[in-house]
C-alpha cells in the first residue's frame, strides 16, 4: 500500500475525493464559459487533423529551428559547466 500511496501523492481515496472536486468545480466554470466536452475533443481532433494535412512540415521547420539554436546553446552550456566545476574545485580547501 505504501507504494500506492506514494504513486498518488497521498491517500488514494483522499486523491480521488480531490479529483473529484476538482473535476466538479472546473466542470461549472467551463459550463458558464460556453465549452462542452465535444468541443475539447473536436478541437484535438482538429489539431491533428492540421498537423497531418501539413504534411509534417511544422515538425520539420521546429527541428531547423532547434538546431540552428543548439549549435550556440549546448557549446555554450559546457562551457559555463565546465568553467563553474574548474571554480568550484578552486574554492575549495
Amino acid at each position: 500500500m505504501d507504494s500506492l500511496t506514494r504513486f498518488f501523492g497521498g491517500s488514494p481515496a483522499r486523491v480521488l475525493a480531490q479529483l473529484i472536486v476538482l473535476s466538479l468545480v472546473l466542470g461549472i466554470v467551463l459550463s458558464a464559459l460556453g465549452v462542452s466536452p465535444f468541443d475539447i475533443v473536436n478541437g484535438l481532433r482538429r489539431l491533428v487533423e492540421r498537423v497531418w494535412d501539413a504534411g509534417l512540415d511544422t515538425f520539420v521547420w521546429a527541428w531547423r529551428y532547434f538546431l540552428l539554436g543548439a549549435v550556440i546553446v549546448f557549446p555554450v552550456w559546457l562551457i559555463a559547466r565546465i568553467v563553474k566545476t574548474n571554480r568550484t574545485r578552486s574554492t575549495q580547501p
